[in-house]
């Protein structure tokens, strides 16, 4: 395949079977290790086949390297003119219609499209707003992922639209020019085209055409899938849109009565949805019936006010959309279908009110799988995904094509088996010391892995003391920072939690020690958690935590050898490993290392890959 010299059997393998499926309009479920290529190994098929695509990832990381480096790469080695792009959703790209409208705003000495808590915030909103639109004139394609600065939530929302807002391009005066209009244009030209699952899940679910017409899709990362899917389907209902709604209605109208009752009805709902946090609501509470039946009518006399108001038509399409949109969405959460978890999270200012199906399969299999084929890969694919995500078991063919690492004469597999359960007191102290002899054995080079901020920022303190090493701590930094300072410094750590057990790649000397301080159960305090398992009854415990564990267990240690030349120790300090009846379950998806019991056996592993790394490199 292109990309390398290396012989890759996992790669053909896959690539062959891709190719197979398509052909015959059949779903494929592909575990591809790694080191396998499988990104080359889906695309090359799907090239050659000349069928419109499209490839959805859960990371931008993943995205990048499809779109700047491995569709370029293919195009080139197939001679082929193969026409690829990316599609973000609508928020991405800067409005011209809003930039016009602040424009004109500024010009009449109204501020109101702004909002702001101080006149200070103001400013420096409106100096941020001044850069965009600078931007905006110079740049080709609108994606804020083009901007040199990072601009502030309230600056983004003031130039950008989303989806709900959007009154369409044939209802919009700065339509012909529509940044969002003009990606969609580039995508429909694609034969390839790249977007996240939150879009393609948007896609599938809802009635819009979002993307062009395809003929087959990529899942990629799809272990990811099911809780994105059930996020796409579902609602989400905070205060902020409210005050979104209120701030639509108040360029249509000016100052507005109605305006101000939505905005107040936010701050209510917020009140009201505060003591119901972090809980199912098997049925709606009297608090949140008065609530809803309140919010329903302020927003019927806003969308009203909205509607009769002369002036700027493509104003009062986006206050009337977003009205409308909140409207059934709060007609959803109060009267749920009973296929639906409904619940509440969030923080105390800024609760969200949450509606999703807890089961995705069954929608799934009407609006996806009957229509497209599809491939959905992951490094580490659970056992029952194809359950969970309603597959059917005669139209989809599974395989799984390892790894092309040696990895028992590449690593070890540790379980500390001495230490007490994470649940015995003193637990938190012992993962420190093991941590601290481990990386000082390893020189540093240690990426350990917390399940939780407060292990993390212990085990940090505690290290750091013990040992002296230079420790990078996830949220001291932007995460790309953090991560190319510990790649760049080999003798450093990096501690971090959950948003770091997948996507961190740093093959080479500066990484030879995995930490996993616990193994990762899903909360069992988690809504939609508990709403699956109580549909699931006894089994719950097999088919959801066990799985989605072993699951994130695997992305964790997958962190280590990423490449043929690396070596080092995956350590798992929970000793439910060793000792727990599911410990197979969670062994079976992970990398096939030497495994040990003994530190010993440990620091003297690491201490030699680290004298190995230390040794002056031969002169040329």
């Amino acid at each position: 395949m292109p990309g390398g010299g290396e012989s890759r059997p996992g790669q053909f393998e896959m690539c062959e079977a891709v190719a197979s499926a398509l052909d015959r309009d059949r779903h494929l479920v592909v575990a591809a290790g790694t080191g396998t290529g499988k990104s080359m190994a889906y695309l090359a098929p799907l090239a050659a086949g000349g069928r419109k695509a499209v490839v959805a990832t859960a990371t931008k990381a993943l995205q990048d390297q499809l779109v700047d480096k491995d569709l370029p790469l293919l195009a080139e080695a197939l001679g082929l003119p193969l026409k690829f792009g990316v599609l973000k959703g609508r928020s991405n790209y800067v409005c011209r219609k809003k930039l016009a409208d602040l424009a004109a705003a500024a010009g009449s000495g109204q501020q109101q499209l702004i909002a702001a808590d101080s006149a200070a915030e103001a400013g420096r909103i409106r100096e941020e707003i001044s850069r965009l639109a600078t931007w905006a004139d110079a740049t080709a394609d609108g994606d804020r992922a083009g901007l040199d600065f990072e601009p502030s939530v309230r600056a983004w929302e003031a130039v950008s639209v989303s989806g709900r807002e959007c009154p369409g391009a044939a209802n919009c005066p700065s339509g012909p020019e529509c940044f969002a209009e003009q990606a969609r244009d580039r995508a429909a030209e694609a034969d390839v085209l790249v977007v996240n699952h939150a879009l393609y899940c948007l896609h599938v679910f809802t009635e819009a055409e979002i993307l062009p017409p395809h003929d087959a899709v990529v899942l990629d990362e799809a272990h990811t899938l099911e809780d994105i899917a059930a996020g796409a389907a579902g609602v989400s209902i905070t205060g902020g849109r409210f005050r979104h709604a209120a701030r639509a209605v108040r360029a249509v109208v000016g100052r507005s009565a109605a305006a101000d009752g939505v905005e107040e009805a936010g701050d209510i709902l917020r009140d009201a949805l505060d003591p119901h946090r972090d809980t199912l609501l098997t049925s709606l509470p009297d608090d949140l019936v008065e609530t809803v039946a309140l919010c329903r009518g302020r927003l019927g006399a806003a969308g009203a006010e909205a509607r009769d108001a002369e002036g700027d038509e493509t104003r009062r399409r986006m206050a009337r959309r977003l009205l409308d949109a909140l409207a059934g969405d709060l007609a959803r959460a109060s009267d749920p279908d009973s296929e639906d978890a409904v619940w509440v999270e969030g923080s105390t200012r800024n609760p969200v009110w949450r509606t999703a199906p807890v089961d995705v399969g069954p929608m799934l299999e009407e609006r996806l799988w009957t229509r497209t084929p599809a491939v959905l890969t992951s490094a580490t694919v659970p056992v029952n995904l194809a359950g969970r995500l309603g597959l059917p078991d005669d139209g989809h063919d599974s395989l799984d094509v390892g790894s092309p690492f040696d990895y028992r004469s590449l690593g070890l597999l540790y379980c500390a088996k001495h230490l007490p359960g994470p649940r015995a007191p003193g637990w938190a102290q012992a993962v420190q010391r093991e941590i601290a002899r481990m990386a000082v054995a390893a020189g540093g080079r240690t990426l350990a892995l917390f399940t939780s901020y407060g292990a993390m920022r212990g085990a940090v303190e505690a290290v750091r003391e013990a040992t002296g090493l230079r420790i990078y701590c996830q949220g001291d930094l932007p995460n790309r920072e953090l991560i190319g300072r510990f790649a760049a410094e080999e003798e450093s750590c990096l501690f971090a939690t959950m948003t770091m057990w997948q996507g961190v790649d740093v093959p080479g000397r500066s990484l030879s020690l995995v930490v996993v301080d616990r193994i990762p159960f899903p909360r069992p305090d988690e809504p939609l958690m508990v709403a699956r398992r109580k549909r699931l009854g006894p089994r719950w415990f097999g088919e959801i935590d066990v799985p989605r564990a072993a699951t994130l267990l695997a992305q964790g240690a997958g962190r280590l050898i990423r490449s043929a030349q690396d070596r080092g120790v995956v350590a798992v300090l929970d000793s439910r490993l060793a000792t727990a009846r599911y410990r197979q379950d969670l062994l079976r998806g992970l990398p096939p290392l030497r495994r040990t019991i003994d530190l010993a056996e440990v620091e003297e592993f690491l201490s030699d890959i680290r004298h190995s790394a230390e040794a002056p490199r031969p002169s040329r």
